[in-house]
């Protein structure tokens, strides 16, 4: 891996990446048997001078496009990761149409946050990475991204492959394996989480910890229509996913936020997720959202709960 960069405002943070190629490399090793196979891809990967970074639009672009040859290698190589999840990513003109259209939600909350220029962040849950490079594309002095599935770190490793050293990197790991009390990022975001988690308020804490004192959450999470206290609990799956726990309103979300010790609590908006933001592609052959949804009522889920609808919340920590 690159080497470290010193975090040279946060000793705790620094002792912390000292452990980064150990964890990087036991982790890798042991997680997955699938390990040396995407490692073989890593590998295989064309060495490319990137004369491009283009980090501020909504597909990240990396270098320019190559001869035929060279980019028909580099698509069979990186669709040996699949499926990719996040994106849209442009890497010599090959064009990695993910699952999910990462770019829309990163347009609706960046208004609404403060400005990441020489911040150090966190993403929690980051996926592959793609809202890292659009951090990075934003000014922040570094983008740190955490996420236990490790597909996802091999795909955010073939990214950097092409696009080079930077100060960002996603770690194979879940927020539970942080170091307790940091108090070390300017701005931490979770995004795609909190419903994941079997005690909510406990995982809004985790996150505090991870913030500088008066530092900023992003959190972006599935939300129900209601008033304070409601909450949904699906019975079994909730759009064909088995590991939904607490849907909230956005009333109730805002007090467990009170809750938990944020203050200036702001809603920055509310989306209902469609089939053009989620949808199979070429990158992402699996089922997606139109095969979760009441093929005769779209406003459901096939198990019959309110169709996803996404609230970006952003707060301080004290």
């Amino acid at each position: 891996m690159p080497g470290i960069i010193p975090f040279a405002d946060s000793p705790c943070l620094d002792e912390w990446a000292r452990h980064w190629p150990s964890l990087l490399e036991k982790t890798c090793a042991e997680r997955h048997g699938d390990y040396p196979r995407w490692q073989e891809v890593l590998d295989a990967l064309p060495h490319i001078p990137a004369q491009t970074l283009e980090l501020n639009a909504p597909r990240v672009r990396i270098g320019e496009a190559c001869d035929p040859e060279t980019r028909a290698q580099i698509e069979t190589l990186l669709q040996q990761l699949h499926p990719w999840r996040k994106g849209p990513f442009d890497v010599h003109g090959v064009v990695i149409d993910s699952e999910w259209r990462s770019d829309w939600k990163w347009a609706r909350l960046e208004p609404h946050i403060a400005p990441l220029a020489g911040k150090t962040v966190l993403d929690v849950g980051c996926g592959n990475g793609y809202y890292l490079w659009r951090m990075l594309g934003q000014g922040a002095r570094r983008a740190i991204g955490i996420d236990p599935t490790l597909l996802f770190v091999m795909q955010f490793r073939a990214i950097r492959h092409f696009a080079g050293d930077h100060p960002i990197e996603v770690l194979p790991c879940g927020i539970e394996d942080l170091p307790p009390n940091l108090r070390a990022f300017d701005t931490v975001f979770s995004m795609g989480v909190l419903y994941h988690r079997r005690s909510p308020l406990d995982h809004l804490l985790e996150l505090k910890d991870c913030l500088k004192p008066s530092g900023e959450l992003v959190l972006e999470t599935l939300v129900i229509d209601g008033g304070a206290g409601q909450v949904l609990l699906p019975e079994d799956r909730y759009a064909q996913m088995r590991n939904v726990w607490f849907i909230p309103s956005t009333e109730t979300l805002a007090a467990w936020l009170k809750r938990c010790g944020y203050r200036n609590i702001r809603l920055a908006g509310v989306s209902r997720t469609t089939p053009d933001e989620q949808r199979a592609t070429d990158w992402m052959r699996f089922q997606s959202l139109a095969d979760y949804l009441d093929p005769a009522d779209p406003g459901k889920t096939c198990e019959g709960y309110p169709a996803p609808q996404r609230a970006v919340f952003v707060a301080e920590a004290p």
